[in-house]
């Protein structure tokens, strides 16, 4: 008899052998994507925002205090010392040269008498280099010098004459405005004086500040060598910058 031939049955259920590798690849990068994403943020601690909390109402608190001592300080001072505002005047202006070339340039050197008064009893005031004074026609500066520099005592009164001078390019309708206002001998000028000062309460510079005087003056005429005679003059003090010196 021939050979018996034996056949083993084939399994078709069997899954091709690529199956389980590409499996396997697919899980494996399911796994790295996995791993590439960024940790989900988290909040910030309850903890954490206590602190800030806290550190925060210790800075508002700190500033609180610090107004209250500066308004108690203040308050002490008023009480004590009844300070009263600085008055000042300008009592007389002399023009040594007013002239206007041909190119429009003006040239201007005035003397202005300046009366400072100083009404308290306690406070003494002083005038510190850095000053300016100038002196002013329709929004133009026609010259300018400086303040000087000086102690004014406890109920003073103090008269300074300062040196202005300056050159002023002129336009045609302000000469002509200028011209008008000297025939009828009313010109009307403002000084202006912006000076540093310190405020000394007892024996003590405590304040530092910058004093702002505004004057208007009408005078009657503008030549030079001419009796110059004021017809009005007024007056008004401001302060700025402010500074405490504890």
């Amino acid at each position: 008899m021939g050979d018996h031939q034996r056949i083993h049955p084939a399994d078709v259920e069997s899954p091709p052998p690529s199956a389980p590798v590409a499996l396997d690849a697919f899980s494996r990068s399911q796994k790295s994507g996995a791993t590439d994403r960024l940790p989900p943020l988290q909040p910030p601690s309850k903890k954490k925002r206590s602190r800030c909390f806290r550190c925060l109402c210790w800075s508002l608190l700190a500033l609180v205090l610090l107004i209250l001592l500066i308004g108690a300080i203040v308050g002490i001072l008023y009480l004590v010392f009844r300070p009263k505002i600085p008055k000042y005047s300008v009592d007389r202006l002399t023009i040594s040269d007013f002239s206007v070339d041909a190119n429009l340039t003006a040239h201007a050197t005035f003397n202005v008498t300046v009366t400072g008064r100083n009404p308290n009893r306690r406070i003494g005031i002083y005038y510190e280099d850095g000053s300016s004074l100038s002196a002013w026609y329709n929004g133009t500066s026609l010259c300018a010098g400086e303040f000087p520099v000086f102690y004014q005592g406890h109920r003073n009164t103090t008269v300074v004459d300062v040196i202005l001078n300056g050159e002023t390019k002129l336009d045609g309708g302000l000469i002509t405005d200028l011209q008008q206002q000297q025939e009828k001998g009313f010109i009307p000028l403002a000084v202006k004086g912006d000076v540093p000062i310190k405020v000394k309460f007892g024996s003590w510079k405590l304040v530092k500040l910058t004093a702002k005087v505004r004057c208007n003056v009408v005078i009657n005429s503008l030549t030079s060598g001419s009796r110059i005679s004021l017809r009005s003059s007024s007056c008004t003090f401001k302060v700025k910058h402010i500074r405490l010196h504890l």
